[in-house]
């Protein structure tokens, strides 16, 4: 660095995860050899949102400002040889939206520090990044303590001359969740046919839409089950659960070019079949009554996305209706090695600083799990013991590396109140093919 031996950011208390209407505070550092003439030393904080068509592409197609101080610390002079420390403070909007990374845009945060060196002369540069966290309350969403349910029915041929009808209904226990907790999913399947079904499989999905000039659809499986068929004429159930991962919240309130959304499928793929349940991925929980059952899926709940016709109800139902075999699980993405369900303390997960589960979710004797904060961003863990303030770790991407990339001629799949609102989701038309 020449006359430089160190040019450095750091934040108060080390601090990197910060919330919308805090003040960020620090210090430059500044360490020369020998004399340094300069005409301003300068400290901008700067939050910006850019988007792009192209996979990890930082030529922005679009870009947005969040806001973008400065704050000039020491004019004309020079430094003498040594060691120099410049204090900064700047106060961070309440609007700013949460940070976020993907391979198609970004919500960067940072401060940088210049060194303004007379005509000539080489500036100097430096930043560092910071995380932000607008914490999304669910229980501020309407009706996300309501199980999100979905029914579809599909006439289909078989054997060339004979026609069958199925009917699939898939309801989950409620709308929102945060990481750690569990989605629990009641799926049945009516099977009015002389042939069996093919798997059934539920998926987590989510969905991020980057809204370029042509808008770019990233959908990604985070996870799945699968359960055995339908034996033929059987009316079966499936119940089953998931448990939700290190996620960005949904929304991404604030930002105008990225949004997040995250669903249910349940699909078959013989004959071919889906129903999709839209849910949130917020920071702070649902308030709700303890061990509360979860609901059968039926008429009860949301507007169903593609209601059946009260004669196919009828006739797929027939006179008893009742279940009459379990669906068996065949596999899961979320089972460790010795093919049991994950055993998932809920103090593995941590929202912020300051922000903590409920103490009825909380394990008394689980002081030794590494907590992390993970909704920061979709590829930037932080780590912390105890009360500790998070630092960057190098764990890998919290999302799986496996995902399709779509655009925009491709339908994408419904947002939160396309599904609630509308009664014929034509995403239950078609499916992305892999």
């Amino acid at each position: 660095m020449g006359k430089l031996k160190e040019f450095d950011i750091t934040f108060t208390n080390n601090k990197v995860v910060y919330s919308p209407g805090e003040s960020i505070s620090g210090s430059v550092k500044i360490t020369t050899g020998t004399s340094l003439q300069y005409k301003a030393i300068k400290v901008n904080c700067l939050g910006s949102c850019g988007v792009s068509n192209k996979m990890n592409d930082m030529s922005w197609t679009l870009e947005e400002q969040y806001f973008s101080s400065t704050l000039s610390v020491a004019d004309k002079g020079t430094l003498a040889a040594g060691e120099h420390s410049f204090p900064f403070q700047f106060l961070i909007p309440v609007a700013a939206p949460t940070s976020f990374e993907g391979p198609f845009g970004k919500i960067v945060y940072r401060v940088r520090a210049i060194i303004d060196t007379p005509r000539f002369s080489k500036d100097y540069k430096a930043q560092r990044p910071f995380y932000l966290l607008n914490l999304l309350n669910l229980n501020q969403v309407p009706n996300i303590e309501q199980p999100s349910y979905a029914v579809t029915t599909k006439r289909f041929s078989y054997l060339l001359v004979k026609t069958g009808t199925l009917m699939m209904k898939a309801c989950s226990d409620q709308r929102g969740y945060t990481p750690g907790q569990i989605i629990r999913l009641a799926t049945e399947i009516h099977n009015k046919s002389g042939k069996g079904t093919g798997c059934v499989l539920a998926s987590l999905i989510q969905k991020v839409t980057y809204k370029t000039k042509r808008a770019v659809f990233d959908l990604r499986t985070i996870a799945e089950v699968e359960g055995a068929g339908v034996k033929a004429g059987k009316h079966a159930e499936w119940r089953e659960q998931i448990i939700v991962p290190p996620l960005p919240q949904s929304g991404l309130a604030g930002c105008s070019l990225i949004e997040i959304d995250y669903f249910i499928q349940v699909s078959l793929k013989s004959p071919e079949t889906v129903v999709t349940l839209p849910i949130y991925i917020g920071n702070i929980a649902v308030n709700l009554i303890p061990s509360r059952p979860i609901p059968n899926p039926g008429p009860e709940g949301v507007t169903p996305s593609a209601p059946p016709a009260e004669e196919d109800l009828e006739e797929v139902l027939g006179a008893g209706g009742s279940v009459n075999e379990e669906i068996p699980t065949k596999s899961h993405s979320q089972q460790d090695q010795s093919g049991q369900p994950p055993t998932m303390s809920p103090s593995a997960f941590s929202y912020a600083p300051g922000v903590d589960f409920p103490p009825s979710q909380r394990h008394a004797n689980d002081t030794s799990t590494p907590l992390f904060c993970v909704s920061t961003g979709a590829t930037i863990p932080f780590f912390t013991e105890g009360n500790a303030t998070p630092v960057p770790t190098s764990c890998p991407l919290i999302l799986p590396p496996e995902y399709s990339t779509w655009d925009f001629t491709h339908e994408p799949p419904p947002t939160y109140e396309e599904s609630c609102s509308s009664n014929n989701s034509s995403f239950n038309n078609s499916r992305p093919q892999e």
